[in-house]
């Protein structure tokens, strides 16, 4: 039965259907073919305007794998009548570049095309690589469309960036990927659909959750599934082996790493445990060091719960001294009891925006001298000079200390709420 399917796929590549994978037979040909990405592309958008009319401007493509980057990016030299060149920041060097580009000025000089250089994964190359794309772009030698799954913020030089349109590029739902496959089985010219292929039902949504917003990924799987099928029907029980949720996306030299880092911040101040502890979850399930996920929830102990659970600090401390002793995966139960506890604890800011306020003191006020009083007379020439005169110890007296303990100039100024036990006045300094 099996070998059938693969005979009949084999006589239709034959008769002229492509042997390339399913996910570059797909590649839409046009600009209304690419769906998820309307925003950018859709008709009244500014990009698509400026494309119909033969602009092609310098830009980089930033969006999740599987989005249609390189697609775009093919389209958009197609759509100006140019050449286009596809190098990638892993393997070309500076040398390939000036290559390129001397035979794009040759061209132009020659009265042909101009020349598209798409530039895959562009956030691996250094500053000195990027840089010397500057002057290319700006003499409008060639057009630069680089592509990237990273921030450009943090991965693409300022100065490229201020000369290159930056475009988002959507990561693609459940139902765009769904809709994508579907075409995949019925399309006689460029998918299965001259196969005679059944599928189950759920099957096409259980391939798109398990691609993750990643089209290729989803044309991958669907075409291992036809592979692997002894009958023309793919039932959820034959795609099980196949299929497996996504990597989470998380990059831990990246944006994402700081997106999640702060999705945690914000859901233990917030007191929502349940979410605090699904982001955590993110960060231990996509190998995050959990010793610098210990290292964040000591600091918020001390920062958003501080006085209010003075505790709070000791089981961030423990969890942290727990990390080290067993490590993965065994330490992920003891970071979720802290999370949850760091989240469920009262909250107080009290002494982090008073040490704030002592700091922006120090920074704008004359560093005083020690008061006298508040002074350790340890020889008989400091006690001579006054060290230590006038001053009471608390525990001997009987009523309240009336001692200031902050110099002149902050004599007044209140960082934190005096000790309830104790007031001090700062009136007779």
């Amino acid at each position: 039965m099996q070998e059938g399917l693969f005979m009949k796929i084999a006589s239709l590549r034959e008769t002229g259907v492509s042997v390339a994978p399913l996910a570059e037979r797909m590649r839409p040909r046009t600009l209304d073919e690419v769906v998820g990405q309307e925003k950018v592309i859709g008709v009244g958008m500014p990009l698509r305007a400026l494309l119909e009319v033969g602009a092609v401007p310098s830009m980089v493509l930033w969006g999740h794998p599987g989005t249609g980057k390189t697609t775009l990016a093919r389209l958009v030299a197609r759509q100006g009548k140019c050449r286009f060149v596809q190098m990638s920041a892993t393997s070309a060097s500076v040398g390939d570049l000036r290559e390129v580009v001397s035979e794009a000025k040759a061209m132009m000089q020659a009265g042909g095309s101009k020349t598209v250089v798409f530039i895959d994964e562009i956030h691996r190359w250094n500053k000195a690589q990027q840089d010397a794309f500057l002057p290319m772009v700006e003499d409008g030698t060639v057009v630069l469309i680089g592509a990237t799954t990273e921030n450009p913020s943090f991965s693409v030089n300022a100065a490229l960036l201020s000369r290159a349109r930056v475009v988002v590029l959507e990561r693609l739902t459940d139902e765009v990927l769904v809709g994508l496959l579907r075409l995949g089985c019925e399309d006689g010219e460029r998918g299965f659909g001259k196969v005679g292929l059944q599928i189950e039902e759920g099957v096409l949504e259980a391939i798109a959750l398990s691609a993750d917003g990643d089209a290729r990924r989803a044309f991958g799987i669907l075409e291992l599934a036809v592979a692997a099928a002894t009958t023309k029907v793919i039932t959820r029980e034959s795609l099980q082996p196949l299929v497996a949720r996504a990597s989470v996306l998380y990059d831990k030299d990246g944006e994402e790493h700081y997106n999640i880092i702060s999705a945690l911040h914000k859901s233990m101040r917030g007191s929502d445990a349940n979410a605090a502890l699904y982001w955590v979850g993110r960060m231990m399930v996509s190998g995050e060091d959990p010793r610098y996920i210990t290292r964040r929830l000591i600091r918020f102990a001390a920062e958003d719960v501080g006085i209010a659970d003075p505790q709070a600090l000791v089981i961030a401390i423990a969890a942290h001294h727990a990390v080290e002793a067993i490590g993965m995966p065994e330490c992920d139960v003891v970071i979720g009891e802290a999370v949850v506890y760091l989240a469920r604890a009262p909250k107080s800011v009290e002494v982090y925006h008073g040490l704030g306020r002592v700091k922006e003191d120090i920074a704008k006020m004359p560093n005083e001298p020690v008061p006298m009083h508040l002074r350790n007379g340890v020889t008989a020439l400091m006690k001579n000079m006054g060290y230590g005169n006038g001053y009471i110890y608390p525990p001997n007296a009987k009523e309240a200390v009336q001692l200031p303990y902050l110099p002149h100039s902050v004599v007044k100024r209140v960082y934190v709420e005096a000790s309830p036990e104790r007031t001090i006045s700062r009136d007779n300094f």
